[in-house]
């Protein structure tokens, strides 16, 4: 029993004794602890002066330098966080191309309506013979109409890109408009290939048809006849097909097809301004050829009598031929001879 009690006592002692030894350290740190804090204290007013009161401007405002900053990411730009050109292309591309774009297709579609109600068809001189000369061959055809399908399909998925949310998002709504967007997207893309494969054949095919000659000047002259409705002579191709092939298919074909690629295959522009300018070649490329397409359209189909024929079929009439391509008939006439 006195063993019992020792111990007991000895343990109540150390107890009191670490007890004793916690209190008094915790009674000496108080004050250092107050010191320490103090100076955290007053200087946190301080740092929220001079920021602003949480104001992170003055640091979106550095970042918008387009100053480049550090990054573990290698690459082109990645260590710049904002682009400040990019605002500018957004502005330019949803302002004056898509304003300016937009009234020229609007002017041009009703000018031509309205010249067609004025004119109406180019009608042939005589009543057909009934003797037919061949103009396009089935190769010639295939591919014309593998390029113009493909073209009209490209055109309507980037103007619904470019003005589908001021016309069709108040028709559609945005739900409908974007999921219509989400189909031609991938669309655009791959068929845009198969364009420019067709494209080059067809240049190929028939640069050596579309070779300017002294012929053309008479068409120049009277404007090809469209206003006094007579009937001016040329070879295969007169000069305003000719113009479309060079200036219209070649040049602005080449470059709406160059700078598609650029943006299907983006890693080969690695600069953010690199890509925002091959957009903009591209959709302005895209809408002057539109605009000189409805014109070329225009007379291929309701323009003029029989041109539709000659893509349809690839026969035109002997009358048809003499009226638009006399110098072309005569020839096609001295081989049929021999």
């Amino acid at each position: 029993m006195k063993l019992h009690a020792r111990l007991r006592t000895y343990l109540i002692g150390a107890c009191a004794g670490l007890i004793f030894a916690t209190l008094s350290a915790q009674a000496a740190d108080p004050a250092p602890a107050a010191s320490a804090a103090t100076p955290a204290a007053t200087q946190a007013p301080v740092k929220l002066a001079q920021g602003g009161s949480h104001n992170a401007a003055p640091m979106w405002r550095d970042v918008r330098h387009g100053d480049t900053g550090i990054t573990t990411i290698k690459g082109a730009e990645t260590g710049v966080l904002i682009q400040s050109e990019g605002n500018a292309w957004r502005k330019f591309r949803n302002g004056p191309v898509t304003l300016v774009g937009g009234l020229l297709l609007v002017v041009i579609s009703v000018a031509i309506l309205l010249f067609h109600a004025w004119k109406g068809q180019l009608r042939m001189s005589a009543q057909p013979t009934g003797r037919k000369l061949v103009r396009f061959t089935l190769v010639e055809r295939w591919l014309h109409n593998i390029v113009g399908g493909c073209f009209v399909l490209l055109a309507i998925g980037g103007l619904m890109e470019i003005f589908g949310k001021h016309v069709l998002v108040p028709l559609l709504g945005h739900t409908l408009f974007s999921l219509v967007l989400q189909v031609l997207k991938p669309v655009h893309n791959f068929l845009g290939l198969v364009f420019i494969v067709a494209l080059l054949a067809m240049i190929v095919m028939w640069a050596k048809d579309n070779v300017w000659n002294a012929i053309d000047a008479q068409w120049i002259r009277r404007a090809g006849g469209l206003i006094d409705r007579s009937h001016v002579p040329s070879g295969r191709f007169n000069f305003g097909e000719k113009t479309w092939f060079w200036f219209g298919v070649t040049i602005l074909g080449l470059t709406v097809s160059g700078s598609g690629l650029l943006l299907d295959f983006p890693t080969f522009l690695e600069l953010r301004s690199s890509l925002q300018l091959a957009n903009l070649v591209h959709g302005i490329s895209a809408l002057v050829m539109i605009l000189l397409a409805l014109g070329h359209i225009y007379m291929g189909t309701i323009g003029v009598e029989g041109a539709l024929d000659s893509m349809r079929n690839g026969e035109v009439d002997e009358v048809w031929a003499k009226d638009h391509h006399e110098a072309w008939y005569q020839q096609a006439i001295k081989d049929r001879r021999g």
